[in-house]
């Protein structure tokens, strides 16, 4: 059974950084891709960064490149949301995701609230 748990969120300044990290625990995560999604209120749950747990291959989406760096460390089966030059528009709920097979995300933490003020 695969367990996901993130931890890091809070309130922050615009310009701030805050790291996300998603403790993940299960058989193996050999194979699967790894992901950071956000909610803002009244929005839908959008894809921000996602990387291959065996090789480290990431991708992040055009509105954080630059500002936000995903990784993982294996040894620690730690996944990490580094993000930086945070403004308002980044304040929503984080979610980490474990896809065992691309595009799909089965299971899911329980989400981290990150509120970056003005």
């Amino acid at each position: 059974q695969v367990h996901l748990e993130e931890s890091g969120g809070g309130l922050v300044q615009a310009g701030g950084s805050l790291r996300l990290s998603c403790a993940a625990s299960g058989p193996t995560f050999s194979g699967y891709a790894m992901g950071w999604f956000r909610q803002a209120p009244g929005t839908e749950r959008e894809f921000v960064a996602g990387i291959s747990w065996s090789e480290g291959f990431t991708h992040v989406v055009e509105s954080v490149e630059g500002r936000f760096i995903i990784s993982r460390d294996r040894a620690k089966n730690t996944v990490y949301l580094q993000m930086n030059s945070l403004t308002p528009a980044d304040t929503a709920v984080y979610y980490c995701a474990a896809a065992p097979v691309p595009s799909r995300c089965d299971y899911w933490g329980q989400g981290t609230q990150v509120t970056v003020s003005s």
